[in-house]
């Protein structure tokens, strides 16, 4: 049986706004296993950066539950948040937004380290912070560099170093390669994909680019207006999509051989509000294949073969 690190149960995220509750996570479930990638894909504005800041409770959850080792971290005390938030950690999407310009590449890097009290002697913390440039492929040379001198991949190797150097244990990339050129956006991921071999880490990945979630993940999840649409194995949601939705998302991946004669999908319609949703199929309004029930019911995720979930009542 797999070692379920997270389990995430009916998760919810509503935000006032004057027009009424803005649906921003509604009844989202997933798990996230010891040691693999999940990979969480959608449309900007779907949920999906909402969702890890969530895990991390950096955002309270309107409702559902959130287990980390099988403990739910709404119920922890800040001391329990505290040894939480050694064990898990974000990458942001902006390098350089979401470091402080004003403190060197080694303050950064070995904030945690002081916050938390990890070493007694400066000498111990700057060993550490080394040990972590060398992980995150830093030259030693920048170590009294400042953001400001740095390309937007040594600032986002940086900003990983810094997430790292506490030991945890999970990661949320929250579209951690986004604002970089794709010559480094290759190199980042297989610095992921290095680290997480060198320190078994466990990591969700959260990207709009399915093509670049599918280098990364041994799962992928699917998300549509704050719900979850299809969930499943790498191969099945590449390779055999069922939710109309997630079929539009891999008809858009490039093709690499001339021989790929998938049919290019082109979404008609437009996104509904995420205020006051209707009670019906959240993607009815583009669906090609919409059927009179799916405006007359809302649509749940449900395991249709083992492992594998989807949102759609035409696909149960």
């Amino acid at each position: 049986m797999p070692d379920k690190l997270l389990e995430i149960k009916d998760l919810k995220k509503y935000f006032p706004t004057k027009q009424g509750l803005l649906h921003a996570v509604d009844g989202v479930n997933f798990d996230i296993n010891r040691g693999e990638t999940l990979g969480l894909v959608g449309e900007s504005g779907c949920g999906k950066s909402t969702t890890g800041r969530l895990l991390l409770r950096l955002l309270s959850a309107t409702g559902g539950e959130i287990l980390y080792e099988g403990e739910d971290i709404s119920t922890f005390n800040r001391k329990k948040m505290k040894e939480f938030a050694t064990k898990a950690q974000m990458v942001f999407q902006d390098p350089f937004s979401s470091l402080d310009p004003r403190m060197s590449v080694a303050d950064i890097i070995g904030e945690p380290l002081r916050v938390n009290r990890v070493y007694k002697s400066s000498k111990e913390r700057k060993r550490k912070i080394e040990e972590m440039m060398e992980f995150a492929g830093i030259a030693s040379r920048l170590i009294n560099s400042y953001p400001h001198e740095l390309d937007g991949g040594r600032r986002q190797r940086v900003g990983i170093a810094r997430a790292l150097v506490l030991n945890p244990d999970f990661l949320v990339l929250d579209e951690p390669v986004s604002a970089l050129d794709v010559s480094i956006q290759a190199q980042i991921l297989n610095l992921f994909e290095d680290l997480q071999d060198e320190f078994e880490l466990t990591y969700l990945f959260i990207a709009h680019d399915l093509s670049v979630v599918k280098h990364v993940s041994d799962r992928i999840a699917v998300m549509y207006m704050g719900q979850i649409v299809e969930y499943a194995d790498f191969d099945k949601v590449i390779y055999e999509p069922l939710h109309p939705y997630t079929q539009a998302l891999v008809s858009a991946i490039p093709r690499i051989h001339l021989d790929d004669k998938r049919e290019r999908i082109i979404l008609e319609g437009d996104v509904p509000s995420p205020v006051n949703p209707e009670p019906r199929c959240r993607f009815y309004g583009r669906c090609q294949e919409r059927k009179e029930i799916c405006q007359e019911q809302e649509a749940t995720l449900k395991e249709i073969e083992p492992g594998r979930f989807v949102n759609c009542l035409l696909r149960e």
